[in-house]
């Protein structure tokens, strides 16, 4: 991490029912992530002593703050976003779960916007529970983009091995092609290029696009989207200072490795992108919100009601999450002052190692 600042890092913890609570509780058990970022969560202490007696084998002490600007460095703070008890039922999607989860996030981005935190992570909500009048978006992504007033953002998969954007998002699969266009897929080309100068430090990126049908068209034969659309933007794109290949067929891009060649893909819906990257990320996945002017980060995966409240949660892919809101910041500190390049990537691996890692910078 830079030695110029240790970064505040705002932590909401997504629906109250799943395993947001249990992820925080074990990636901050570990101290030594404290040298490298102040964290605050957005919460009540009584929530989490709710998911700490469920984890008694982690030790782990926390204080409560009220005012971000007294977070303790070297402490998990709690920032005390509700002061009512909350009936807290694990595994059971309800209005009360998704509620407060979403009160967590509100809380979060007041902060974000008045720069009281350099960054945020987002532990899952569910898509229907923290549906509202008052909240009616499908995810993360189009409320902060609505919050920060970006003009578009770019949902980007990173990982050791790999970075997957999205060019449509929560979208169903029978609305896919319709919202396929030259404008949209050159303005998703960009979001990715200036992100992974400015997030990630690649003076000069390479990017992969993915075609939408089977074989990327067959020349025409099994879709035509690739020849008069995606083909047309990717040659656009290559009049900028990045290097853009393809279209793609999806399923021999990543079977052949492909993807290793390349600083990022971009892929055409939701699935296309995300199956491969979770089956390729080895569970250290993390959600970036590229073109937004703060950081955002999350784990890769949903609430898992599943498995909340059995202390079963792995709290690998969060811990990337976390890492990496650390290094974007570092990267753009660096990037706006010197353009200098950025630290190497850490991971959940490399956790034990911190202490040496920061003698060897």
């Amino acid at each position: 991490m830079s030695a110029q600042k240790r970064p505040v890092v705002g932590i909401s913890v997504g629906d109250l029912n799943g395993i947001g609570i249990e992820l925080i509780i074990k990636t901050f058990s570990d101290s030594r992530i404290m040298d490298f970022c102040t964290p605050v969560v957005f919460a009540s202490t009584k929530a989490l002593n709710f998911y700490k007696k469920l984890s008694p084998e982690i030790n782990i002490n926390y204080t409560s703050i009220k005012e971000i600007a007294k977070a303790l460095p070297k402490q998990l703070n709690v920032f005390t976003t509700w002061e009512e008890d909350v009936e807290i039922h694990p595994g059971e999607m309800n209005e009360t779960g998704g509620n407060y989860g979403v009160l967590s996030l509100k809380a979060a981005v007041v902060a974000l916007k008045n720069k009281s935190l350099d960054a945020l992570v987002t532990a899952p909500l569910h898509k229907y529970a923290m549906q509202s009048s008052e909240f009616s978006f499908t995810g993360h992504t189009p409320y902060l983009k609505e919050e920060f007033q970006a003009e578009d953002v770019l949902m980007l998969m990173v990982a050791e091995n790999m970075r997957v954007g999205l060019l449509t998002e929560h979208v169903s699969i029978g609305d896919v092609a319709k919202n396929i266009s030259k404008e949209s897929i050159i303005k998703k080309i960009n979001l990715l290029k200036n992100s992974l100068k400015k997030d990630f430090g690649i003076d000069k990126p390479k990017i992969a696009v993915l075609g939408l049908n089977p074989h990327a068209g067959d020349h025409g034969l099994v879709g035509k989207e690739e020849k008069e659309i995606i083909l047309p933007a990717i040659l656009d794109s290559r009049k900028s200072d990045c290097i853009v290949m393809g279209p793609y067929s999806a399923d021999a891009f990543f079977a052949r490795g492909t993807h290793e060649k390349f600083d990022a893909v971009l892929a055409m819906y939701h699935d296309q992108g995300l199956i491969p990257f979770k089956s390729l990320a080895l569970g250290e996945g993390t959600n970036f919100t590229a073109g937004l002017s703060v950081i955002r980060t999350s784990p890769d995966h949903g609430t898992a009601f599943d498995i909340a409240g059995k202390n079963k949660a792995d709290e690998s892919s969060f811990r990337a999450a976390v890492f990496a809101a650390i290094e974007i910041f570092d990267t753009r500190m660096g990037y706006s002052e010197m353009r200098k390049n950025p630290m190497r990537r850490m991971s959940s691996q490399v956790v034990a190692n911190v202490e040496d890692e920061r003698i060897d910078e």
